[in-house]
């Protein structure tokens, strides 16, 4: 669909193929606070392996301007009719809309699927095209009749514009690890207290008392065998937990073949066979903590494979900072420390927006006063 507003020509797409990887990747170029989830690369392949599809219940439907043959602004957006694999819960309020007799789904959402990673959402060329694509986005709120709208994991100073327009705010806490370059890991042991420096040693001292050893293998040398393992890997992890693994095969094979120079795959070996794998996805800059999976149990494994490997490589090719993804205080105890995030909700219906808005306040009140007391229990010396 394609109308006109202004200077720009507005469309609605169900398919990244419709705006083409080179005006995608030149309009990516000029966000500030991008990362590779917003790739073409990554999300074309979410949406040509179904995984994030209408059949999987994210639909998508990115909103776009140009001006001319240029792209000017773009919203990552999906109709979504549940709220599985986002990490920001609003299961609470499609239950109270249920129970007034009222439909919560469908809804609009503006996130990377799976990927609980901050970046920017309202893509655009400068400050007129975002504001035009903000409108453009408050048209499609309104001319849809959705119940509400939600941007997930923007950064902070787009989360206070969406405020500005209209959205209510809402924060959490991730656990992000930080070097200030430190030369070995030995260095950044020795900045830890006393305890915790010792607990991690013990830690890897039983992943090796196990014979078990570690192996790291660049996006580029994944051969086909590889990702088959560790999707395998991956999915038993999953039905351990007694649910079905988000993507698949099809999506990570994709991803090692159009974003190579973003992977690392940590793969943990015993008696020459290949246990557990994690995979991590990283810039010059930052590292993300992503997907992990294990075919037999070793105690500390986990711990050795997504955090103490990966801490290992940002060291060595000199990585500022180590996203540990969603939740988990235990990353503190390995040197990650709490972080804020945001998200941006809008909600069509006025009595249930009033009733969010008060759950918001009180809700930010004890994420503040988490975050005070995590910050009094900082794993480094004093």
């Amino acid at each position: 669909m394609q109308t006109t507003t202004m200077n720009y020509r507005t469309a609605i797409v169900s398919t990244l193929a419709e705006i083409g990887e080179p005006a995608w990747s030149a309009l990516l170029a000029l966000q500030a606070e991008a990362n590779p989830f917003l790739s073409y690369a990554f999300l074309h392949a979410l949406h040509e392996s179904g995984c994030a599809s209408a059949d999987s219940g994210w639909q998508p439907q990115f909103l776009v301007l140009w001006q001319g043959d240029t792209l000017a602004a773009a919203l990552p957006l999906y109709v979504k009719l549940h709220s599985y694999g986002e990490y920001v819960f609003d299961w609470a309020w499609a239950d109270a809309y249920q129970q007034h007799g009222l439909e919560y789904y469908p809804k609009l959402l503006s996130a990377i699927p799976f990927t609980p990673v901050s970046g920017t959402r309202l893509l655009a060329r400068d400050g007129e095209a975002r504001a035009a694509l903000l409108a453009f986005l408050q048209a499609q709120q309104q001319a849809s009749q959705v119940s509400s709208t939600h941007i997930l994991f923007p950064p902070e100073t787009e989360a206070r514009q969406l405020e500005e327009a209209g959205f209510l705010l809402r924060s959490g806490v991730q656990f992000h690890w930080l070097n200030p370059g430190y030369a070995n890991f030995e260095q950044f042991l020795a900045t830890l207290e006393h305890k915790k420096r010792k607990n991690i040693r013990a830690e890897r001292r039983k992943v090796a008392e196990a014979g078990v050893t570690m192996r790291q293998v660049r996006g580029r040398d994944i051969t086909p065998a590889l990702w088959q393992f560790f999707h395998r890997c991956y999915s038993n992890t999953y039905a351990e937990h007694r649910s079905s693994p988000y993507l698949s095969l099809e999506f990570f094979e994709s991803i090692g073949a159009d974003m190579p120079g973003n992977i690392l795959l940590v793969v943990a070996e015993r008696e020459g066979r290949a246990i557990a794998a994690s995979l991590v996805i990283h810039t010059a800059d930052t590292l993300y903590g992503r997907y992990w999976g294990a075919l037999e149990h070793v105690p500390c494994l986990h711990f050795e494979t997504a955090y103490y490997q990966p801490l290992e490589f940002c060291i060595a090719e000199g990585i500022g900072t180590f996203e540990g993804g969603a939740q988990g205080e235990h990353k503190m105890a390995r040197g990650f420390l709490p972080q804020k995030t945001w998200s941006a909700h809008w909600l069509a219906h006025p009595s249930f927006a009033d009733a969010v808005q008060r759950f918001l306040e009180r809700e930010r009140g004890g994420i503040d006063a988490y975050l005070d007391e995590l910050n009094e229990h900082s794993p480094f010396r004093a």
